[in-house]
């Protein structure tokens, strides 16, 4: 009961700017009635919703439609409360100094300037924007990201070859087919000889998948094939089960997605890939994270390979590469991974400026990695989970192109 009083003091402080800094700009009565109707609208929804949230069922479309309304709503009002306390505490200084003087007018503090309610009212409007945006047009904003990476202990029979990497899909949030057959079809004009999937095919409950294995069956099936891996949502570890039965029949029901959609799932093992009588070898581990379980084992995977064999791993998350494989002996070339999604939320400017929230958790969170000739490719996720958008974070089909160097003597 206390958290719910400490945010509904929060929204109303919230509201109390707002309202503040709408006054010194708009005198409309009836703008100041839709707003406060509409408000308590979006209000009462978002209070309903979070307190009726089921763990048994986890994220719904609705809990979706819920933390978009509250970033949406809420994430500008706390930006223009922030400067419009700010001149408060100004404001409140002057009058202490007016007071102790005895200079200036009848009133302690002095009233509010009109500009300053003009920038905090700007200020808020960017993220308003921004989070308008990546729900109506940024999810499903797929981008083509292309990385072309040098070894030189690649197989001569491998140089030139493409991969295409995808990650975290999170059917459950999808709800514009058009839109994800769209991105099936730039997955297929890539045309790669290989197609990796590094997991989070649901956001927890296999149906999810039900209305999608079709589409996703249509990704063609490359000459050196389709594999995939799991994610930490592919265990249903974020509701309540009714029994243990219950959530093991939805795992194996998950792990028959991938066969369904004619992926070949690789669990803590590997397959070789041969041409030319040369290989490569891609290791496929479970989820490996120092936050959400070490299922992965690397050394079960890889069992009978040696360092001289040339490697990529499929891991999903990203900081089993930054505390495990980037160190191992066995010298892993190349680790795929995602989980991150880039927060959905960041800056890029290519080449220039790259940030986001979630390298403050993840050193790793997003592109190209590299640590003496050992990579690791973060990619950003296919889909979107919890928040129903993405802003300056766009969703990502990557290709990566292995090239054959020189090795320097």
């Amino acid at each position: 009961m206390i958290r719910w009083i400490i945010f509904l003091v929060f929204v109303i402080i919230l509201e109390i700017y707002a309202f503040q800094a709408f006054r010194m700009l708009i005198k409309s009565k009836w703008f100041f009635i839709f707003y406060y109707i509409t408000s308590a609208i979006a209000l009462t929804y978002i209070v309903y919703q979070l307190y009726h949230f089921d763990r048994s069922v986890g994220q719904t479309p609705k809990t979706m439609i819920t933390m978009g309304l509250l970033l949406l709503l809420y994430v500008p009002k706390l930006l223009l409360t922030f400067i419009l306390f700010g001149e408060d505490v100004v404001r409140f200084i002057s009058g202490l100094f007016s007071l102790a003087t005895k200079s200036g007018s009848d009133s302690f503090l002095p009233e509010r300037r009109r500009f300053v309610s003009q920038i905090a009212l700007g200020v808020a409007a960017i993220p308003f924007a921004s989070f308008l945006y990546g729900i109506t047009i940024g999810k499903y904003n797929f981008k083509v990201i292309k990385q072309t990476l040098f070894f030189p202990d690649l197989p001569d029979a491998f140089d030139g070859t493409t991969i295409t990497h995808i990650s975290d899909v999170h059917s459950g949030s999808f709800d514009d087919a058009d839109k994800i057959q769209y991105a099936i079809d730039l997955i297929n004009e890539q045309n790669s000889d290989l197609v990796l999937f590094t997991g989070d095919i649901v956001n927890t409950l296999a149906t999810e998948m039900d209305p999608w294995i079709t589409t996703f069956k249509g990704i063609h099936n490359p000459k050196f094939g389709k594999f995939s891996i799991l994610g930490n949502h592919d265990y249903g570890e974020y509701v309540d089960w009714k029994s243990q039965t219950e959530k093991q029949l939805n795992f194996e029901a998950i792990k028959d997605i991938h066969r369904k959609m004619d992926f070949k799932l690789l669990l803590n093992e590997h397959v070789t890939i041969s041409k030319d009588n040369q290989k490569i070898a891609i290791v496929g581990v479970e989820n490996w994270g120092r936050k959400f379980g070490e299922r992965g084992d690397l050394n079960l995977a890889s069992q009978g390979l040696t360092k001289e064999d040339f490697k990529i791993v499929m891991s999903h998350d990203p900081s089993h590469w930054d505390e495990k494989i980037q160190h191992d002996e066995k010298h892993y070339h190349l680790t795929l991974s995602g989980h991150t999604h880039g927060f959905q939320f960041g800056i890029e400017i290519p080449g220039w400026f790259k940030w986001s929230p979630v390298q403050y958790v993840y050193k790793q969170w997003a592109g190209l990695y590299e640590n003496v000739g050992r990579y690791v490719y973060v990619n950003r996720g296919f889909g979107f989970h919890a928040y129903p958008g993405r802003v300056g974070i766009m969703p990502e089909i990557t290709v990566i192109q292995l090239k054959k160097t020189e090795k320097v003597v």
